[in-house]
């Protein structure tokens, strides 16, 4: 398939998005010039200001403005000091949700996503439609997608019951 997503699949509500990339093809260009291409097996969706286990929900700060931008933008941030953790912005300008990737085929947790993929400071606010690093393709759709609860998010009352983690 090796076909880019275009922008209109991230300009969509989190809640389409996200289980749609269970099975897309990850793609990152390292450094050296080699090209890595991993299947998408994880996700969470994070639902704007209104969803208060999403980043964005505390309002627009120096760490969450690009949340704020259209669909197909890279959101990424550092835990724990060491693991960089990438989202993928969705909806249009303002709407400010986002997916967590949890997970890709042979790397599950997003820490480790992180690290395999080699992210950094640099990504955030990159263009998935046309960064030359980083981008998804399409790929055959996945025939059962599993859904559950949100991992780590106990503090956000009633959020924290939503089936908005998808996974293989």
């Amino acid at each position: 398939m090796n076909t880019r997503l275009l922008p209109e699949f991230f300009l969509r509500d989190v809640l389409q998005v996200a289980p749609e990339l269970i099975g897309k093809k990850l793609v990152r260009c390292f450094p050296d010039g080699s090209i890595g291409k991993y299947m998408i097996t994880e996700v969470e969706a994070y639902r704007g200001t209104e969803d208060l286990a999403c980043h964005a929900s505390k309002g627009r700060t120096p760490r969450t403005e690009v949340m704020f931008q259209e669909g197909g933008t890279v959101y990424v941030y550092l835990i724990y000091g060491q693991y960089w953790l990438l989202n993928f912005v969705t909806g249009s300008e303002g709407d400010a949700s986002a997916v967590l990737i949890r997970g890709i085929e042979g790397f599950p947790g997003p820490g480790r996503v992180g690290r395999e993929l080699q992210l950094d400071r640099s990504f955030y606010g990159e263009s998935l439609i046309n960064s030359q690093r980083i981008w998804v393709e399409d790929a055959e759709p996945v025939s059962e997608i599993r859904t559950s609860k949100r991992v780590g998010i106990e503090y956000s009352g009633e959020w924290k019951d939503r089936l908005w983690r998808f996974s293989i």
